[in-house]
């Protein structure tokens, strides 16, 4: 710890505050030009105020209109952690409780229901389906949409592993407009956005005039487009379906800074990594990711909906958080939330690994042969492991699309390798892009089968 902390006062005395904001200012500049960003919008909280905040680029391309701190942009999967937060409320209000059981909300439910948890929900560990297919262009209502899920067959037993559910955090918000008898919406304002000077959070709306309101873009074949259009219902879910601003995040970071609204316990809780049945732990609490660097913690989320990408990132031990808003869905706001914030704390910032000699040629260019193809969207089930390929596939699309906005592929590099149980092999490379670099983590079978992906930025 006196480490750490020693290198924190040289880089805080090597670096003033006015030459970290030139840096963060550099870098919002430099993204905009090098990923045709239409709009960011950029703020810092220290200690529950605010250091920095600056929009850049336009909030809307065809009126020109430029970015500023109370531009509204959409949160995605941000939204996650409001949800997760009205949750704890109702919890500490008496009116649920973690272990409830699905059933007890939805006497129809389907039995697998019965041992599914409010927990397994906020933690991801329900079994629920990663997505649901729907048609994003019709409306639905709760009680609709709630049919439709109950069709769905759970895809693992309740709290065996974590794994990613838009449809479950939907789930959670029936839940709190069943118990607190009204829109889940109005239940934040009520308990979350009024309480704490939220002034321009909402739920989405089509239909309301919204002052400020920004625009979203996707990149087509390097052609900026409006983002896709999906039917109002849609867009009011729990799954991360809400308007903000720049100000108003930097209100909830000081919410959360002072652990304002809930016990200290409920916090502990939303921030702790969830345990599963096997008594190994997953990096994901309530609403919220765990990543620890350095043995730092951080707490972080982000989101890609409909035009816009978002990332708030959070390192409590020195009161820290930034947050950044971006019009344009797949841009990288994850990596620059995290460059920021090692502007302002250096010692977070984590040496590349150098590579290291290739004496497996052969399955570097199996792992080449994989990007290309994921590139070309050419993959085949004969490349992945029976029980990898059905998780592979829905995300190939998607996957494609985000390398393709990272430029040309160039070239790999292996990092490292390591044995692994049962004869399995896993391979770290960094990937070479035009624009950017990424790190790819694959797990490979005795007879060359990819069992399991992870990327890294």
């Amino acid at each position: 710890m006196l480490f750490f902390f020693l290198i924190s006062l040289c880089c805080q005395a090597q670096k003033s505050p006015d030459r970290v904001h030139r840096s963060v200012d550099s870098l919002a500049h430099s993204a905009l030009q090098k990923y045709s960003i239409p709009g960011l919008s950029v703020v810092v909280i220290k200690d529950g105020h605010i250091d920095y905040v600056k929009g850049y680029g336009f909030a809307n391309l065809e009126h020109q209109v430029p970015v500023k701190p109370e531009t509204i942009f959409q949160l995605g999967s941000i939204g996650k952690q409001f949800t997760a937060f009205a949750i704890m409320l109702l919890v500490e209000d008496g009116k649920l409780s973690l272990d409830d059981r699905l059933s007890q909300f939805f006497p129809d439910a389907p039995a697998s229901w019965d041992s599914v948890t409010i927990s397994n929900l906020l933690t991801h560990t329900a079994g629920f389906e990663p997505g649901y297919e729907l048609d994003l262009r019709a409306d639905y209502t709760e009680d609709s949409l709630y049919r439709i899920f109950k069709q769905i067959p759970l895809k693992f037993a309740p709290g065996e592993k974590s794994e990613y559910s838009n449809m479950g955090y939907a789930t959670l918000g029936f839940i709190i407009s069943k118990v607190a008898g009204k829109f889940y919406g109005d239940f934040l304002e009520e308990r979350i956005f009024e309480p704490l000077g939220m002034s321009t959070a909402m739920v989405i709306s089509e239909a309301d005039l919204v002052p400020n309101r920004a625009a979203g873009y996707d990149l087509v074949n390097g052609e900026l487009k409006n983002q896709q259009w999906v039917s109002p219902s849609i867009n009011t879910t729990a799954d991360g379906s809400l308007y903000m601003t720049a100000l108003d995040m930097a209100k909830w970071e000081a919410g959360l800074n002072a652990q304002q609204l809930l016990k200290k316990e409920s916090y502990e809780l939303m921030w702790s990594p969830v345990q599963l049945n096997d008594g190994s732990t997953y990096p994901y609490g309530f609403g919220w990711r765990i990543d620890s660097v350095l043995g730092q913690k951080i707490v972080e989320h982000d989101g890609n909906w409909q035009g816009f990408s978002a990332t708030i990132k959070r390192y409590p031990q020195q009161k820290i958080a930034v947050v950044v808003f971006a019009n344009l869905r797949r841009t990288n706001t994850k990596k620059l939330a995290k460059s920021i914030l090692e502007f302002y704390q250096p010692e977070l910032a984590m040496p590349k690994l150098a590579p290291i000699p290739d004496k497996e040629p052969k399955t570097t260019a199996l792992v080449k042969d994989f990007i290309l193809k994921q590139l070309n969207q050419s993959l085949t089930a004969d490349m992945f492991t029976p029980e990898f390929w059905p998780e592979m596939f829905p995300y190939a699309e998607q996957a494609a699309n985000y390398l393709k906005s990272q430029g040309t592929f160039e070239d790999l590099k292996l990092l490292n390798r390591k044995d692994l149980d049962n004869g399995m092999r896993l391979h770290h490379y960094r990937l070479y892009f035009s624009k950017e670099t990424l790190e790819l983590l694959i797990t490979l079978t005795k007879d060359h089968k990819i069992a399991f992906l992870e990327g890294r930025e």
